[in-house]
């Protein structure tokens, strides 16, 4: 069995060899640098499987190319799938399997360190201490007992979210299509205006499909109540960045925190800080005094750079023994999302 690795970092690469180590797995691994795309399928040639993350293009085309290059088993280092299409892979007969849950408290807990920072001003606080400014004029957040969090899907990462913010004293109140068990005792389901009204913050927690994308968009971002916080560290296209530009002009949003970013496919997880970046509306964005934006680092933790390793071998490891895995995507998931069902939140 041969796998190819596709948009490798030395993380990705030190936590997927020490997990192959642990398990004994023989397994033929290649690593490469380059992200997959139409232009590079042509490095997973000879490969059994391939590898990839976030920001691999998995379009029609690609997945197409990768059948025809003999490639059985398409493997994801994350949960979410919007990137992949599962109707040519199904056609294609490649098998792609996720990593459905690594370490939720790992992104929850980065949702609340922005929601902090955002709140309080920190990151302005430690530019100004740098240079000798301790003035706090402008500086000033507000207490967060008290306040209402909104939660935007409730999987697990909106869970352990929910969980966080009501250990700091704030009424927790929910939108979820398929309310979780898990969430009583936590807070409130309420209609998705109703958590738009009544939230001074607002987290997202949901996949990218098309009943969710822009979930958050002009006609949204109006039903906030003035003054909100907008958070996300979920999938960069549940936001309309424009209107979220719009709304900070109008200072009608008082503030955004962005993990994902809708454009960030040919930007994230590399540096670019020796060029000219010429996304005119991410430059925009940052312009902002209110505004953080983090290259999709939530999960950035060793234990779940752990557990996507261990997964990521325990799914190929049962497609060599069995054709199929636990954590294939299943016809299911494949209908909703043509279909534009909502699907639940991970």
């Amino acid at each position: 069995m041969k796998l190819a690795v596709f948009s490798t970092k030395p993380y990705d690469k030190r936590y997927i060899e020490a997990a192959r180590t642990a398990s004994s797995t023989n397994i033929d691994i290649v690593y490469h640098e380059f992200p997959l795309e139409e232009d590079t399928v042509i490095l997973a040639r000879g490969a059994d499987a391939i590898c990839v993350f976030v920001n691999d293009s998995l379009t029609a085309p690609v997945v197409e190319a990768l059948g025809r290059e003999g490639v059985k088993a398409i493997l994801l280092r994350c949960a979410g799938f919007n990137h992949v299409d599962l109707v040519a892979a199904e056609k294609a007969g490649i098998m792609v399997a996720n990593v459905p849950s690594y370490s939720p408290e790992a992104v929850a807990e980065f949702a609340v360190a922005l929601i902090q920072t955002l709140n309080r001003n920190t990151h302005r606080a430690y530019n100004r201490a740098r240079e000798g400014n301790f003035a706090l004029n402008g500086l000033m957040g507000r207490t967060l007992f008290g306040k209402t969090v909104g939660i935007i899907g409730t999987g697990k990462i909106g869970i352990a979210t929910a969980k966080i913010m009501k250990g700091f004293g704030c009424r927790v109140v929910a939108f979820d299509p398929y309310p979780s068990k898990a969430f009583e005792g936590i807070g409130e389901y309420k209609g998705l205006d109703e958590v738009l009204a009544e939230s001074d913050v607002i987290s997202l927690h949901c996949p990218l499909m098309d009943s969710t994308r822009k979930i958050i968009n002009d006609e949204a971002l109006a039903k906030m109540k003035p003054g909100a916080l907008l958070i996300n560290t979920s999938r960069g296209g549940l936001v309309d960045t424009k209107a979220v530009i719009r709304a900070l002009k109008t200072q009608h949003l008082g503030g955004v925190a962005l993990d994902v970013y809708e454009g960030e496919g040919s930007l994230f997880y590399d540096d670019h800080s020796g060029e000219i970046i010429h996304d005119d509306v991410l430059m925009r964005l940052m312009t902002f005094h209110n505004v953080i934006v983090t290259g999709h680092q939530a999960f950035f933790t060793e234990e779940a750079l752990k557990e996507i390793a261990e997964c990521t071998l325990r799914n190929i490891g049962e497609f060599v023994s069995t054709g199929t895995c636990m954590n294939s995507l299943t016809k299911d998931l494949r209908l909703a999302r043509s279909e534009s069902l909502p699907v639940r939140a991970v």
